[in-house]
């Protein structure tokens, strides 16, 4: 190692020790290492915790699977105890980026327009991009629920790839899934990952 040279600050794979401890399976860590094991953990989740998803989306021909459930399944499944991987965070960031996404659209005239994809970029869609992010990270503030995933959700929306109102309620409805995966999943490895939010301990008196 490069003389002062700090040495990488590295999580802990505490889920896939919970699984693991939970279904006796402790012999793989016998044969394979840990960093391996969470890792095999993590592309087992995310391959049905999306797939399933996207499996839903392809039968209802809805947009049940988008770009910003990624990171938001890293979260939960890589950093649960972090309060921006709780499910009022998810949730309410996500409703929060919602709104802002389709209030922009709203605000710009663009709710009826096509995609940037297609019409390309103009005034109209920088306002609207640059507003429902603006707004979004102002609004996690305020009510204290940051989720920074919900930032790529507002852009979803703002630059036109989902706007039907249906639609907007099956992305929140594809959260809310992957949301109760993630308690299920995290409580079933011993996690002390919340129902809800992680509530801070009173300071003793």
């Amino acid at each position: 190692m490069t003389p002062n040279r700090r040495p990488l600050e590295l999580l802990e794979p505490d889920v896939t020790r919970g699984l693991v401890a939970r279904f006796r399976l402790t012999a793989l860590l016998g044969h394979f290492p840990e960093r391996q094991v969470w890792a095999a953990f993590m592309f087992i989740n995310g391959l049905v915790s999306i797939g399933l998803l996207a499996g839903l989306a392809m039968l209802t021909h809805t947009p049940m699977v988008f770009p910003s459930l990624g990171p938001t399944a890293f979260l939960f499944f890589f950093t649960p105890t972090l309060p921006t991987a709780s499910p009022r965070n998810t949730i309410y960031g996500h409703i929060i980026g919602i709104a802002c996404g389709y209030g922009a659209l709203w605000l710009m005239g663009l709710h009826h327009a096509p995609p940037a994809m297609v019409m390309g970029v103009d005034l109209a869609r920088i306002g609207a991009a640059a507003l429902s992010l603006a707004a979004t990270g102002a609004l996690m503030i305020l009510f204290r629920a940051a989720h920074p995933p919900a930032g790529a959700t507002t852009l979803i929306i703002s630059l036109g790839i989902i706007t039907k109102p249906q639609h907007l309620a099956i992305m929140l409805l594809a959260v809310a899934l992957l949301t109760v995966q993630a308690v299920v999943l995290n409580r079933l490895a011993g996690i002390d990952y919340p129902l809800w939010a992680k509530r801070v301990p009173s300071p003793a008196p």
